[in-house]
């Protein structure tokens, strides 16, 4: 099985971050859409792919996409694919769905269909009366968008966003994707001092680190796609130690992290720990105003509190005017801040030099960027 294609999902915003991301790790992207990054791959790119992606929400395997108007085409062209090459016999699978402005508009009716003509499809194929369903886990999802339905099969199982590491958490924590795009989309360095003044459960810090010191998100997790025969346990060994082989172990890393509540400090050391990177990160119980910020071309990345998290418009002010004054007086760092504030700039009193919009769940956030100059270069 040499010409597969994988689809990585992707929260709205992100979908430029996962391509190059794709590209980095030497796949060839054909499509970037909404929500969603196609890419072309062998088998051992499943592993790949979910090993290190960091800013993806799910990969998933294209079975096949066609046009279906009627359920009786939807059943038909679901059992033209040949489900036997990635399911086997006794594959235990359940068919999700959803419908974006199809005429096929009954969810539970498309996944009822699809799941019946697979069934059919695999009865036939291997020549049984019954399917017993006692093996891997494969989660088929019938897509269905302006009467396009895309078929597929989730590699992946739990969320990609869904490290292993978060121990403890916080109120309003940000998924590890996004924390992760958020670091991609800045010009922070390895090389470069990261502060993180409302670190929370440390989820900002905890995946610059990991992508400083070339980490593998995945990979003390486990995948869906882990226990498929297809794949088989040697590709999964071999990339797992390749990734292991890529950790730079050499690396200093300047990543310093604060929060006025001690329990964020205590859960966030507590989860960077659990990722092996508490030696990386200095954590501080401390106001973002007493920070010392001593050094020059530094980058703050931070998710500061706003509306769903406190509350009152009063406090959210008083809090982005009390940043725009004090963030003022680092004129050589960059600041990436993101919030769901809609007149953040108003009250910051500066207006950002680019501004991107993100999702923090379902919350729909802007992520303003502040560039700083760039660093002199060393001699």
């Amino acid at each position: 099985m040499e010409n597969i294609e994988l689809i990585a999902t992707a929260t709205f915003g992100l979908e430029a971050v996962v391509k190059r991301e794709l590209i980095a790790l030497g796949f060839t992207v054909t499509k970037t859409e909404n929500g969603k990054v196609t890419f072309l791959s062998d088998v051992a790119g499943i592993a790949k792919a979910n090993l290190w992606l960091r800013t993806a929400d799910r990969v998933l395997l294209k079975v096949g996409e066609f046009k279906a108007f009627t359920f009786d085409e939807l059943f038909d062209k679901t059992n033209a694919l040949d489900w036997t090459k990635y399911i086997p016999v006794d594959g235990k699978f359940t068919v999700n769905g959803k419908s974006v402005k199809s005429k096929l508009f009954s969810i539970s009716d498309c996944q009822r269909i699809v799941k019946k003509s697979i069934v059919e499809n695999m009865k036939k194929k291997y020549k049984v009366d019954w399917l017993q369903e006692t093996g891997a886990d494969y989660t088929v999802l019938v897509s269905l968008l302006k009467d396009v339905a895309t078929l597929t099969i989730d590699t992946s199982g739990t969320a990609l966003h869904k490290r292993g590491y978060r121990v403890e958490s916080v109120m309003a924590p940000i998924k590890e994707t996004l924390a992760a795009g958020m670091v991609l989309l800045s010009y922070w360095s390895k090389d470069r001092i990261l502060y993180d003044v409302f670190c929370g459960s440390g989820t900002i810090p905890i995946e610059a680190a990991l992508i400083g010191r070339n980490i593998a998100p995945g990979l003390y997790r486990d995948f869906a796609s882990k226990h498929w025969p297809i794949i088989g346990e040697s590709i999964w060994k071999d990339e797992i130690k390749e990734a292991l082989k890529a950790i730079n172990q050499e690396i200093k890393l300047d990543i310093y992290a604060s929060d006025i509540s001690q329990k964020a400090i205590e859960a966030a050391k507590e989860n960077a720990e659990e990722a092996g990177v508490l030696d990386d990160i200095t954590f501080t119980k401390q106001d973002f105003k007493f920070v010392n910020y001593s050094h020059d071309y530094g980058v703050i990345i931070s998710n500061p509190p706003y509306g769903e998290r406190i509350g009152e418009d009063v406090e959210i002010k008083k809090l982005y005017k009390d940043m725009g004054f004090r963030f003022s007086k680092l004129p050589t760092w960059s600041k990436y801040l993101i919030t769901s504030f809609e007149d953040f700039e108003g009250v910051y009193r500066h207006k950002a030099d680019r501004q991107r919009k993100l999702y923090n769940g379902k919350i729909e956030t802007r992520y303003y960027q502040y560039y700083g100059p760039r660093p002199p270069r060393e001699e």
